[in-house]
């Protein structure tokens, strides 16, 4: 493998072709071998299909012509790469970067946080007025204070309210401070959370698919919201809550990165900057369910969740030991269990907002396995990953092929919304 080597901000990149930018100080071979921190592989792929950046988690992934699904696996690869890139493979250390995104050196200067993040939530209805309660009660490690905002005034004072309420007979624990903001003001802040939703079903009038009867009025929206965080030059974390969260997210892609004329200009929001956050509760409701198999200890271990928060749904019993059966069950039971609540009389949303929510917003911001929506080949499909501080990386599997198809099925229909 013929690279050249060059040097910028203390950051090694490599490429396979020579470089003109003028920040890139060209370096030597030995430079590279004895390179210890991070090191980026130059690719040129179509920005609206590949993110910016993203961790290489085996030489398969380096220098990419494109991005597919075959990301989710643990390939071999025919590239045989010199000793101390592999080794710094193995190690983490390498993260692939597209030159072909405007400002894409913005990523070998990013640093990970050395402070609490501060937070802003938009829509304070069902979700979000839990999921902040969350926020406000499991992270105080991470987050300093948490802005919220909704049209509704009264929702305002009702939720900085009951929130800063929330406290221990002994305040030991620095919860993070709530506090009102305006729409001007909030992406001011590390990571913005949205919750907003209008169109929600009513309990008795249920259409087939909940989830997919809110993308009308959602996608409106959230494309106003997206367009505001490119007019602010947001760089932080976009959090996507509100269904149907994986058209949402390409919604929100899409909408940040037009310009005035409605032309693509790839000037907003990088695709790993939006996180949709709906498959976390369809693992835990799955696990809830693997006790009528008697297998909730292995699931916990082995079973996975991949897909929409919705149609498409994928949970695997087992990647290691796959059972179609039982996988079938629990996908079905996780997908129907919120028609179960509402037979009950009730929204559900409690679960929703604390396992797709707060839990698995926070373990994002510690960089802690999650499942999350991110942008594969400029399709948002869930799965587990997390994030580091030069992009996600995604757990990967020796999975067997009548999974890895289903998983292909959800992914192309997925791809064929867009």
């Amino acid at each position: 493998m013929d690279l050249k080597y060059y040097s910028c901000n203390g950051k090694l990149i490599i490429s396979l072709s020579e470089r003109s930018e003028g920040f890139l100080e060209e370096v030597g071979r030995e430079y590279a071998e004895g390179c210890s921190g991070s090191i980026f592989a130059l690719t040129e792929m179509e920005p609206v299909k590949s993110r910016r950046s993203f961790q290489v988690t085996s030489p398969s992934q380096l220098f990419l012509e494109e991005e597919t699904l075959e990301l989710l696996l643990n390939r071999t690869s025919d590239k045989i790469l010199p000793g101390w890139l592999q080794g710094a493979v193995e190690d983490g250390r390498v993260f692939s970067l597209n030159s072909s995104w405007p400002g894409w050196q913005e990523v070998l200067s990013r640093e990970p946080a050395s402070k609490k993040l501060t937070v802003s939530l938009a829509g304070l209805g069902d979700v979000g007025g839990i999921l902040c309660s969350g926020l406000r009660l499991l992270g105080s490690d991470c987050i300093e204070g948490i802005k919220i905002f909704d049209m509704d005034a009264n929702k305002l004072l009702r939720w900085e309210l009951e929130c800063n309420s929330i406290l221990p007979p002994e305040d030991n624990q620095g919860y993070p401070d709530i506090s009102r903001t305006t729409e001007e003001d909030v992406f001011n802040c590390d990571v913005f959370v949205f919750c907003v939703s209008v169109g929600v079903p009513s309990v008795g009038n249920e259409e087939t698919d909940v989830r997919l009867a809110q993308l009308r009025g959602n996608s409106r929206i959230i494309s106003h919201y997206a367009r505001l965080a490119r007019a602010a030059g947001f760089k932080g974390l976009f959090a996507v809550v509100s269904d149907p969260v994986d058209m949402l997210c390409r919604e929100a892609f899409l909408a940040s990165n037009r310009d005035e004329s409605g032309e693509l200009d790839f000037k907003g929001l990088a695709p790993e900057q939006i996180k949709g956050y709906g498959l976390g509760v369809m693992y835990a409701r799955a696990a809830h369910y693997s006790k009528d198999l008697g297998r909730h200890e292995s699931f916990l271990e082995e079973g996975r969740a991949f897909g929409p928060h919705g149609q498409g749904l994928i949970i695997a019993d087992s990647v290691s030991n796959y059972s179609e059966e039982a996988s079938d069950y629990l996908t079905a039971k996780a997908a129907a269990s919120n028609l179960e609540v509402r037979s009950a009389g009730f929204k559900p949303y409690i679960a929703p907002a604390l396992s797709s929510g707060s839990l698995s917003i926070l373990a994002t911001v510690r960089g802690g396995w999650h499942y999350s929506t991110n942008s594969i080949g400029g399709v948002y499909m869930g799965s587990r990953n997390r994030e580091l501080p030069h992009g996600i990386q995604f757990e990967t599997y020796a999975m067997p092929p009548l999974l890895y198809k289903k998983i292909e099925e959800t992914y192309n229909y997925l791809k064929d919304y867009k």
